[in-house]
C-alpha cells in the first residue's frame, strides 16, 4: 500500500470496518489484514464447508430456513436444555432482543457499545450487563461477580468452555466470532428459563437465521475444539506480547484473543501497512488499540508492520 495522505474513515463504534477503509484507500478489502474484529485465529474454514454443503444440498438456498436441527445440535454441544436455547442472527440480534425484554440495564464503562444502543433505559442500579471476558479490557470476571446478562462472546476462546454456567442469568454467545465467519451472522441465547426463551422466540423475526447459516452449524460444531483453541490462543497471545514488547511497545495483559497496545495513532499508521486494528477511543480509552491475534501464518507480517511504525 502506498504511503499517501488519503483521508481515512474515523474509527467507528465497532471493529470490522475493513470495507469502508479499503474503499477510502481505493484497494480491495482482501489486501487488508483485519485485526479490528476479534475472531478466532484458529477457526475452521467455514467457506470450504459451505461450498461442500451447497454441492450436496443446493436446495438449501431455494427453501425457507428451518433452524430447528441447528438449534438441537448447538444445545447438545452446549449441554443445555434445547427449550432454553435460541439461535440468533449474530450476537447483535441476541443483544437487541434481550435488551427489549429486559427494558433497563446498568452498563459500567468501558463496555461493548451495543448494550447501550439497544437497552431502552441505561441506569445505575438496574440489572447489570457485562461481557466476560470484558470487551475491550479482555479480563475474565471474578468467580464472585454477578450479572443479569452475561455476554460470553469470547468466553469459549478464553477458557476452553462454552459458558461460565450462570443458570439464573441470560447468557449470550457469538458463533461467528468463534468460527471467524461474521458474514454468516450466527449467535445464540441461553435463557434463564424455558418461558424466557419462548418470549424471546415470540419477539424474534420469522426466518431470522438464514438457511446457509443454519445448515453450516452442525459441520462447524464437528470441527470445534474449544480446549485446543483456547490453549493455542494463550500461546499465540504470549508470543505476540513478548515480540511486541521486544520492539518497545507497551502491552496491557488480557485473557482474551487480543492484546491491548498503548500507542497513540497506531490505527492510522498500521493502515498504511495494510493492517487494521481497533482504536479504543470510542470506549473512552484514548491512545489504546485492541489488536486481535492474527492467524499464525500472518504473525511475521504483523511484527514487520509494528517494527516499521515503531512504538
Amino acid at each position: 500500500m502506498s504511503e499517501s495522505s488519503t483521508p481515512l474513515p474515523p474509527p467507528g463504534p465497532h471493529g470490522g470496518d475493513s470495507w469502508q477503509v479499503a474503499a477510502a484507500l481505493g484497494v480491495d478489502a482482501a489486501e487488508l489484514l483485519d485485526l479490528s474484529a476479534s475472531t478466532n485465529p484458529f477457526a475452521p474454514d467455514a467457506a470450504t464447508l459451505l461450498r461442500r454443503l451447497l454441492d450436496r444440498q443446493p436446495e438449501v438456498i431455494t427453501r425457507y430456513p428451518d433452524a430447528s436441527a441447528a438449534t438441537a445440535a448447538l444445545s447438545d454441544a452446549l449441554g443445555e436444555d434445547p427449550d432454553r436455547v435460541v439461535l440468533t442472527n449474530g450476537g447483535a440480534e441476541a443483544i437487541a432482543m434481550v435488551a427489549t425484554l429486559e427494558g433497563a440495564g446498568e452498563v459500567r464503562p468501558p463496555e461493548f457499545s451495543l448494550y447501550e444502543r439497544h437497552l431502552p433505559r441505561v441506569e445505575p442500579g438496574a440489572p447489570r450487563w457485562r461481557s466476560n471476558p470484558s470487551n475491550p479490557l479482555g479480563r475474565l470476571a471474578g468467580d464472585d461477580e454477578e450479572a443479569r446478562v452475561w455476554d460470553e462472546a469470547f468466553y469459549p476462546l478464553a477458557t476452553g468452555h462454552w459458558s461460565r454456567g450462570d443458570q439464573a442469568s441470560w447468557r449470550l454467545g457469538s458463533l461467528t466470532k468463534l468460527w471467524a465467519c461474521p458474514g454468516l451472522r450466527l449467535g445464540y441465547v441461553i435463557a434463564p428459563t424455558p418461558l424466557d426463551a419462548r418470549r424471546l422466540r415470540d419477539l424474534q423475526p420469522r426466518w431470522s437465521v438464514n438457511a446457509l447459516a443454519a445448515a453450516v452449524v452442525p459441520p462447524l460444531l464437528a470441527c470445534t475444539d474449544l480446549i485446543g483453541w483456547s490453549r493455542s490462543i494463550a500461546s499465540l497471545r504470549a508470543e505476540l506480547t513478548r515480540e511486541l514488547r521486544g520492539l518497545g511497545f507497551t502491552i496491557e495483559e488480557t485473557d482474551a484473543n487480543w492484546v491491548l497496545v498503548r500507542r497513540p495513532g497506531l490505527r492510522a499508521d498500521l493502515i498504511r501497512c495494510s493492517i487494521l486494528v481497533r482504536d479504543c477511543a470510542s470506549f473512552g480509552l484514548t491512545g489504546l488499540a485492541r489488536v486481535a491475534l492474527p492467524p499464525p501464518g500472518a504473525l511475521d507480517q504483523v511484527l514487520e508492520a509494528f517494527a516499521r511504525v515503531g512504538p
